[in-house]
């Protein structure tokens, strides 16, 4: 399945479109993911997040201004270890170390499974717990900025019962003349139960902020001077609301929606100053998530909890149903410049059958007859995709994945991947910078995924990397480490597994050639670092933060271009212990080491200087600047108290310096909102004479992504302030081109000379089918251009496709399928045949294709059949299908066998009551309606416990004990499946009478078993006669018949001969007892008060007593008497359709349900089989002709 993200409020499951931190890969059932504003530069979005599909659905991860500092999960919060070392800060000069106390313990190797395992376990619920907006869906805010976003704080509030402060830390060797941060403390009086709490700015550049939190319940606080004061907006919405999740309008941050609890109201209150004032409108339903319009600030969707999509044009106050069953999180807004209408939405919804499609229609007129199908056919649940230029979806097949891509809204086409790739998991990484980044789980992959790159359409995707490791986050997700570096195009880093070893590489072409990460040349003492390539290396953490509002493993910025910080260690390969922080000024090019103990470090003033917080296990109340990229820093007090920070805003406007830290004195006290100020520590505005060039390289080599670039930074060491973006590339120019430049074309591979050579699968002389004879085409060389690669000249003309004609070839590669690449279809249904031609000339090669129903059609080319072949199967059964492609220079031909079915609607068990003991009996399902071929029966014979399998609707079976035995059959068609049992009786001999009764038992006869069952036992009662002995079995239909029969006592096996003569000599006794009675219609019974029914005798004998000597007794002879004159009335009465009562039992069952009434099964050939067909006189002569034959 597709999974990805950047959920921009209309990008759901792609990653993001430009994503330096690493991709994370859920594992965890569907939820909803974060949307980023998409008004948002995708230059500026930061982490890269995919999620499994299997479950589904998608989260957004970037940081702070659209940048790559913070990541945030779509599983909520994370349940931190509890870390019981001291986290001191260092004293010294420059770059402070680690204390010597946690240096001790990081000697003892404690460590955990990835860098967040470090910091303190934490108890309460999750993140997830405010949802859609900044963490689970928030449909409308820019996830890209938490004081967009919200900052979703990890207040659960850490069990900080055992800890010690080091003394050491106030202690820093500062300047005496050091700048003092302005700082002020709000507390959340009387709130320390609750542990979350989330902060939205509001407005562009605005002091405005609201803070909510909760755990048990919900608390509003509303601040207008940055953070400095809070006043609680709970009286002003109302006393008695009950608030769940707040959304800001992402191109109009004045504007504010606030939803209520669904548990207490459906409620929807609206801001439009900031959260000053609430208007509160009722909803008919319950919002799970709101989605915003990229552009039109009054525009949003809502995703109710029973899967309903719904619109607002009027920023909420009324809401008018768009579609039903639709997917969660897989809904977008139109994409600007792309879709014809700006109220376009995009979605996949549920067909009443249960499938699933790809569906586009207005906001406002989304009617039956206003939706459009995009993708003809059936897709698979969650895996369409709206992103950037391009819409992925997965269709469903069974055995290999196939995977489709429409770029630029053109129609949709197979996204091509090396042929044996064969992926088990697909998930879009990214799709900005004019191409796609898909992360593949192949075959033979478990913990690692391979990195393809597309073309610019999408469509064919080549190796950029092979096992990209895989980490477990805490909240049992996959991530996979990779990182796009923020500020530089083309960049980036990852971890490859080798040899089970993990190493650290980096990439300034998009994959074209990695290399190893240079390790430092000294520590932090200066002392030498003896760590030569490739046998040792530097390697980083690639690791994204669970909490949003902490830095992560790895951090760069779009306005500090070249300034990498990361945790990582030296060595062989990627290790946990002794890891420290590490920085590059040079992009990745030399690295210095910063810090010996993990911290969170954040760009302040626009990426001009650092600031650095030690990781959250223990309270702190000092923070670290650099203003010369991380050579020297110093170290300022935030808190008088030591705070436990769980997470720090920065820059909540573009035009002030401000920090928001959050966290608690004690794992007891309230919430602590420190605002800080840090204007004080800039001694004044930059000015020209502050900035420095500086010229982009890759070890020495200038030309980057083909071109020379040079930017404009700030001097290290300035102490001066930015105040805006100023990095900037100051001049760029275009290199000649060269073999780098160039990476391998689809279908082709890297060998060991470095020359891209055809893969053994690929054909490099096939040509499209599209080109036809007279026209041309462009011959791949085996290479093409890095995407956005801007060299010009040198080897370009060598390594560009060359132009040649197209060659007239026979027609080769023929395939037929379905559109929806199934075998079966219903009765009655238009299916849709494809027919693809690997080669040929398209537009001079016939086609013709046989429906095998006896139709068939042709077409002069193939481009006729691209919309594809429609047929209407008329009667069900299995249809060889041939298509035949030819023209002047040969010809191809390929079969499909199509199962045309319909359901199942009755299934009859038709088989003897009574049957004769190791003698063959047949057993028949009658089906409605009649298949053919199509249907499989599922026989469950006596104590059988695997069924026998046929496609025959008649079995013929043997019992070898006596006693009653249960038959079951079970009809398989289309996807119906249903079932009819019988009890046999199965004994050496018996004797059986038939029956009729009075008309008035048919007015009471509702046709069901159950009723058939009751009369039997009503029958068995008046028949005087003990009843292990009798069997009743009353026939289906009306008239009301009846079959008696007379069994032998149990175990008479011995002594076959004494029980037959007994049992014949009992029949006979029976027969002078109630022949009389019958006769004189004297055997009656009461049905219900007031109706009595009257038993009449048939005088038919249907199974006659067995008797396998060679005499014959005086019964036999006369049944045989009484079987001819029987014949001969039947006859007349068929010839001259006179009607007799009792005859015309026979004649009425006989058209309802005939083949049920089987009497009995005799012994051999010596006793006669009752079989009642369409033909009555037929069946009589049959029978007539058994007797005397048996005689």
């Amino acid at each position: 399945m597709i999974a990805a993200h950047t959920l921009q409020n209309a990008k759901a499951e792609i990653t993001c479109a430009s994503c330096p931190t690493p991709v994370q890969l859920h594992q965890e059932k569907l939820k909803l993911g974060i949307r980023a504003d998409p008004t948002e530069e995708l230059a500026t979005l930061k982490n890269i997040r995919v999620e499994f599909k299997e479950l589904g659905v998608t989260d957004q991860d970037t940081e702070m201004d659209g940048d790559r500092e913070a990541g945030i999960s779509a599983e909520g919060a994370p349940q931190f270890h509890q870390d019981a070392s001291l986290d001191g800060v260092s004293t010294q000069e420059g770059a402070p170390g680690s204390s010597e106390e946690s240096r001790r313990n990081n000697d003892k190797g404690e460590m955990a499974e990835d860098s967040a395992l470090r910091r303190a376990k934490r108890s309460g619920h999750e993140f997830a717990e405010f949802g859609e907006n900044g963490w689970t869906g928030g449909a409308g805010v820019d996830a890209g900025s938490p004081d967009e976003r919200g900052s979703m704080l990890d207040a659960h509030k850490q069990g900080r019962s055992e800890f010690r402060w080091n003394r050491d830390e106030g202690r820093g060797n500062t300047r005496q003349d050091e700048p003092k941060l302005t700082s002020s403390t709000f507390a959340l009086t009387g709130d320390s139960a609750h542990n979350h709490a989330v902060v939205y700015w509001s407005g562009q550049n605005s002091s405005v902020s609201t803070c909510f939190h909760a755990s048990d319940g919900f608390f509003s606080f509303r601040s207008t001077d940055y953070g400095s004061t809070y006043e609680r907006m709970n009286d002003k919405v109302g006393s008695k609301t009950v608030l769940s999740y707040l959304y800001v309008c992402p191109s109009n941050k004045r504007k504010i929606m606030v939803l209520t609890d669904p548990e207490f109201e459906s409620s929807v209150l609206i801001s439009t100053d900031e959260g000053a004032s609430y208007q509160k409108y009722r909803l008919n339903f319950y919002v799970l998530s709101l989605l915003f319009h990229p552009t039109e600030e009054d525009w949003a969707l809502a995703y109710s909890h029973d899967q309903k999509l719904y619109s607002s044009v009027d920023f909420g106050r009324k809401w008018q149903l768009i579609h039903e069953h639709v997917t969660p999180n897989r809904f977008y807004w139109s994409v600007t410049g792309l879709d014809r209408e700006p109220d376009l939405v995009h979605m996949e919804a549920h067909t009443p059958d249960g499938n699933v499609q790809y569906v586009t229609c207005r906001a406002q007129m989304c009617t039956e007859a206003n939706r459009n199908y995009p993708f003809p056919g059936y897709i698979d649940i969650s895996s369409l995709v709206v992103q950037d230029d391009y819409i992925f979806i997965q269709v469903p097949t069974s055995g290999r994945a196939t995977y489709y891509v429409s770029y630029k809204r053109e129609p949709f086409i197979q996204i091509k991947l090396p042929k044996y790739s064969l992926p088990k998991d697909l998930h879009i990484v990214s799709t900005d910078e004019k191409q796609v980044f898909a992360a593949v789980q192949e075959w033979n992959q478990n913990d690692t995924y391979n990195l393809y790159l597309s073309d610019t359409r999408g469509i064919y995707f080549t190796l950029a990397m092979e096992n990209v490791k895989t980490t477990r986050g805490i909240g049992g997700n996959q991530m996979l480490d990779l990182y796009e570096v923020a500020g530089i195009k083309g960049m980036l880093i990852a971890n490859k597994r080798h040899d089970n070893q993990v190493k650290t590489y980096i990439t300034y072409n998009k994959g074209r050639d990695w290399r190893l990460l240079q390790a430092p040349a000294s520590d932090l003492e200066g002392n030498d670092i003896h760590c030569i390539l490739p046998f040792c290396s530097l390697h980083l953490q690639l690791q994204m933060s669970e909490n949003p509002y902490l830095s992560g493993t790895i951090s760069t910025k779009n306005s500090a271009p070249g300034i990498i910080v990361a945790t990582g260690n030296i060595g062989a390969e990627l290790s946990y212990n002794n890891v420290g922080m590490f920085i590059s000024s040079d992009a990745g090019n030399t690295w210095r080491p910063i810090f010996e103990e993990e911290h969170n470090i954040w760009f302040l003033d626009k990426g001009g200087a650092l600031v650095a917080v030690k990781q959250p296990s223990v309270p702190t109340r000092h923070l670290w600047v650099s203003f010369d990229e991380g050579r020297q820093w110093t170290q300022h007090s935030f808190s008088s108290v030591p705070l436990f920070v769980d997470g720090v805003l920065v820059e909540a406007g573009a035009e002030n310096q401000i920090m928001t830290f959050f966290g608690h004195f004690s794992h007891r006290s309230e919430w602590q909102l420190i605002k800080i100020d840090y204007k004080s520590i800039f001694s004044r505005k930059c000015t020209e004479e502050d900035y420095q060039t500086w010229h982009l390289h890759n070890q020495g080599e200038p030309c980057v992504m083909g071109q020379k670039q040079i930017y404009m930074k700030r001097r290290p060491g300035n102490y001066c302030m930015l105040g805006k973006d100023y990095s900037r590339i100051l001049s760029a120019e275009s290199c000649i081109c060269r073999a780098h430049d160039f990476e391998c074309d689809y279908g082709y591979e890297r060998g060991s000379d470095g020359n891209c050579k055809p893969a053994f699968w690929f054909n490099p002389s096939t040509v499209s089918r599209s080109c036809s004879q007279g026209q041309n085409y462009f011959n791949s060389t085996g290479y093409r251009k890095v995407v956005l690669n801007n060299c010009t000249k040198g080897v370009k003309e060598l390594y560009t496709p060359r132009k040649q004609q197209c060659p007239n070839r026979p027609p080769k590669g023929l395939l037929l399928t379905t559109k929806d690449g199934k075998l079966t279809a219903g009765l009655g249904s238009n299916v849709t045949f494809m027919v693809h031609l690997d080669e040929g000339d398209s537009l001079r090669t016939n086609i013709q294709l046989d429906f095998g129903d006896g139709t068939a059609v042709s077409y002069s080319n193939l481009s006729w059949t691209e919309e594809g072949i429609k047929h209407v199967y008329k009667s069900a059964g299995i249809f060889r299908v041939t298509a035949f492609a030819e023209n002047t220079l040969g010809y191809d031909t390929t079969t499909l066998y199509l199962h045309v079915t319909c359901p199942v609607e009755h299934v009859q068990l038709l088989a003897p009551f009574v049957v004769i003991r190791n003698k063959e009996v047949n057993i028949t399902a009658v089906v409605l309606p009649s298949h053919s071929r199509t249907v499989t029966y599922f026989w469950w014979l006596g104590n059988n416990t695997e069924p026998v399998i046929t496609l025959d609707g008649s079995i013929s079976h043997t019992f070898q004990s006596e006693g009653m035995h249960t038959i079951t059959v079970q009809v398989a068609a289309s996807n119906t499946i249903l079932q009819d049992t019988k009890t046999i009786a199965v004994k050496e001999f018996f004797k059986s009478l038939l029956l009729s009764f009075s008309p008035n038992l048919d007015e009471f006869n509702p046709d069901i078993p159950e009723w058939r069952q009751d009369v039997g036992r009503v029958i068995k009662k008046v028949a005087e006669f003990p009843e292990e002995q009798l069997l009743v079995a009353v026939f289906p239909g009306v008239p009301t018949a009846a079959e008696l029969f007379l069994l032998p006592y149990k175990n008479q096996s011995e002594g076959k001969k004494k029980s037959e003569e007994a049992l014949e000599r009992v029949w006979v006794s029976l027969g002078e007892i109630h022949e009389d009675a019958l006769n004189q219609n004297l055997v009656e019974f009461e049905l219900k008060p007031g109706v009595r029914v009257i038993v009449y005798n048939t005088q038919l004998t249907l199974a006659p007593l067995v008797d396998s000597s060679p005499r014959h007794s005086s019964s036999a002879m006369l049944m045989l008497l009484s079987v001819v004159f029987l014949g001969l009335a039947v006859f007349l009465i068929y010839k001259f359709k006179r009607k007799i009562p009792w005859i015309n039992i026979y004649a009425e069952v006989n058209q309802e349900k005939e083949q049920e009434m089987i009497g009995s099964v005799g012994q051999g050939d010596s006793t006669p089989k009752i079989t009642l067909s369409e033909d009555k006189c037929e069946c009589i002569r049959c029978t007539i002709y058994s007797i005397i034959s048996s005689v």
